[in-house]
């Protein structure tokens, strides 16, 4: 591919516009920059926007979100929304207890803290202490804690934190017993696990980017580490690395009996390979167990010599394996328990039991195992929903949490030897789930599939066509849309809103086959999903074109670009939040070589570029054309999708849309992709997206 950039008159041609929303528009230089591709020449005038540290880019994102605050500010029933928002928020929100050498530990958010606390209990009965509080780490919340690792002993706590939601970590260690922080410090670690062996831990990181270009550059080179406590980063040892290849990661993980290291080597998304090292051997070098990019292999752990593998190797829904670590070649791995018509989604070694989490229509069951293969049991769940199980590989007590869309996340104390459960926690959220109704239907797609979607509404609601809905997808990744519930959606219920959401194609409700029939070539599949599920609830009097909203992020934003720049005339608001919306660069930013087993590159064939282009949704915005109310939303320091996507995609729209609905873009100051995000900030963007909607709904 080539670039071309045309200097003629310095470049600098500009467009003001305002549109019968009576809104006027920031300026938005265009350049004449055209790339090439297999022949095609595609014109890219906002190619400036991309350098997201320039004062030129800075002044256009000030600029839009003063038209975009103006706007919101004008909505009479913001501040009360904001207020009921708050108040549904501000409740005591607990997770599932974690046990280390005897005592527990787990997160609290006392209502509206920024961040969660980390507590510790010395026994299920005492008072919580606080542990380490990330509120404290900033004054405006900012900085969030990424994840916790506790030493085996008990004696440390490794953890590592993000600032204004950027991918990038840092690790710091403390001394639990004192609570004082040791001099470690670790720096531009990324997509990383933190694994204890001995006196030390495994990390992945990426050597220091250039000056000013950290939250865009290509991310290369990605290396696993061992750190030894006291030494300073300089002299962690590289445990593996692979300099043939730039563009693939590479994780650790360490054996709850620390006698192996696991190392998993990506090329994307999809598919790895692993490689083992004994710990229990001074001086040996990991070895490649299972080679390939073309399956997953996920270490469950190991127990009683033997590891425990979940994979979808040679079955689309998973299956489990065991390893003998004297041979351990993937030619020589065993099934344990074969694959299902259900997917396999997760396996827990608790309590001397195997845990399986299945995946059913897009919901859980959770079911014993022995460790030998054979079925003991199904754990009762409350209802329909989403279980999620933890505890030690000897420990008799669990703990699980349950949730639905109408179920607030109740923590469960499971006993394994008896099956048996207790309630420990309960949400106090102020919201009766008897008053909503959660049901699931099925429906036809454009080539005869049958995809699943989960409805929620008010009960007594009628089908009139008439109602409010809000219609939610993603469709990629392998990533399964579960019942969860959200205090965020309840003012949009209880003002007669419908809340849907779709289990597209490209997601893993289905296992790979379902997801693969929503990547490369087919990723079509997935818009003419979402496009049905649409038409459907139109069809049976949920709604009607100029009540129906479109959500979606990240993968989400594609879905929603796509989707209304393809059929504007079927939706009266879009809401694409970080999404990637031009396909044709999106793998030249940070992390996003590692798409393209979803999504295809424009580079790797004119046939993949010529579908990629068709979808594209930067590319496929048209002049007279009505699309409907849209706010594209981003954050200022999301690496993961670079706010570039929505800054040309925003540009682009208000340049071309002549139809009365408004065309903004809400710019997030110092938050990322959504990880770690203050409550404070959760409120806002809640706060903004649903005024947004419910206004442009007619609510």
């Amino acid at each position: 591919m080539k670039t071309i950039l045309k200097l003629t008159l310095f470049g600098l041609i500009m467009h003001s516009c305002t549109n019968r929303a009576n809104i006027q528009y920031p300026e938005t230089r265009m350049d004449t920059i055209t790339d090439n591709y297999w022949g095609t020449d595609v014109a890219d005038p906002y190619r400036w926007l991309e350098d997201d540290r320039s004062q030129e880019t800075e002044a256009w994102v000030a600029e839009q979100n003063k038209v975009t605050y103006d706007y919101l500010a004008q909505i009479p029933f913001r501040e009360d929304l904001k207020k009921r928002l708050t108040d549904l928020m501000n409740y005591p929100k607990y997770g599932s207890p974690l046990k280390v050498n005897g005592k527990y530990y787990f997160y609290k958010n006392d209502g509206l803290q920024n961040q969660s606390v980390l507590y510790e209990l010395d026994s299920l009965n005492a008072e919580p202490k606080v542990l380490l509080d990330p509120n404290k780490l900033s004054e405006d919340g900012t900085v969030a804690l990424s994840q916790v690792s506790f030493s085996n002993d008990g004696k440390y706590l490794a953890y590592s934190i993000a600032k204004s939601g950027s991918d990038w970590n840092e690790i710091f260690v403390m001394d639990i017993a004192s609570r004082q922080l040791l001099g470690d410090h670790i720096e531009w670690v990324k997509f990383s696990g933190i694994s204890w062996f001995n006196d030390g831990f495994y990390y992945s990181a990426y050597s220091r980017p250039e000056k000013g270009r950290e939250y865009s550059n290509k991310n290369e080179y990605h290396k696993v580490f061992y750190h030894r406590l006291g030494d300073n980063q300089e002299k962690d040892n590289i445990v593996f690395e692979n300099k043939q290849f730039a563009l693939r990661n590479c994780g650790a993980s360490v054996s709850d009996d620390e006698k192996y290291l696991f190392i998993t080597e990506t090329e994307s998304t999809t598919g790895n390979s692993l490689w083992l090292k004994d710990l229990t051997k001074a001086n040996t070098k990991p070895i490649l167990i299972a080679p390939g990019f073309e399956s997953d292999f996920d270490i469950v752990d190991h127990y009683q010599g033997k590891i425990f593998v979940l994979t979808n190797y040679q079955a689309p829904n998973q299956q489990l394996m065991i390893v003998d670590p004297n041979k351990p070649q993937l030619e020589n791995w065993q099934t344990l328990i074969p694959q299902s018509e259900n997917v396999m989604q997760s396996v827990s070694i608790i309590g001397g039991k195997l845990f399986v989490n299945y995946l059913q229509d897009a919901s859980s069951h959770l079911f014993a195992f022995s460790t030998e293969g054979d079925m003991l049991y199904e754990v009762k769940l409350p209802t329909i929903g989403t279980v999620g199980i933890s505890g030690e590989i000897d420990e008799d007590e669990a703990f699980y949490t349950f949730t639905s869309f109408t179920f607030p996340p109740t923590i469960y104390r499971y006993c394994v030897a008896e099956n048996k459960a207790e309630l420990f926690r309960k949400s106090e959220v102020l919201f009766n789930p008897e008053d909503y109704v959660s049901e699931q239907v099925f429906y036809t797609s454009k080539d005869g599939t049958k995809i699943p979607m989960s409805i929620t509404y008010k009960k007594g609601l009628k089908k009139n066509g008439k109602n409010p809905v809000m219609l939610y997808g993603y469709g990629g990744f392998n990533i399964s849309l579960l019942p969860g519930f959200n205090v965020a959606r309840i003012p949009f219920l209880e003002k007669g809103g419908v809340y849907a959401i779709a289990n597209l194609r490209g997601g893993g409700e289905y296992g790979e086959n379902w997801h693969m029939s929503g990547t490369k070539m087919q990723k079509q599949n997935v818009f003419d999903d979402f496009i049905a599920a649409a038409e459907y609830l139109i069809d049976k009097k949920y709604t009607n074109s100029k009540k129906l909203a479109i959500n979606g992020g990240s993968n989400g934003g594609l879905l929603i670009g796509a989707c209304m720049t393809q059929r504007p005339d079927l939706f009266a608001v879009a809401i694409p939040e970080v999404g990637v919306l031009d396909m044709l660069r999106y793998q030249k930013f940070t992390i996003g070589w590692a798409w393209a087993t979803d999504y295809g590159t424009s580079e790797e064939s004119q046939d993949m570029f010529e579908y990629l282009l068709r979808y594209s949704p930067l590319h496929n915005v048209e002049k007279d054309v009505d699309y409907p109310a849209t706010m594209v939303t981003t954050g200022d320091h999301d690496d993961r999708v670079v706010p570039a996507h929505s800054f040309k995609f925003a540009a682009t729209l208000q340049a071309a849309n002549s139809g009365k609905n408004p065309t903004l873009i809400r710019i997030d100051v110092n938050a990322g992709h959504g990880a770690g995000k203050p409550i404070s900030k959760i409120i806002d963007a809640q706060t903004d997206v649903w005024a947004f909607v419910m206004k442009n709904l007619g609510m």
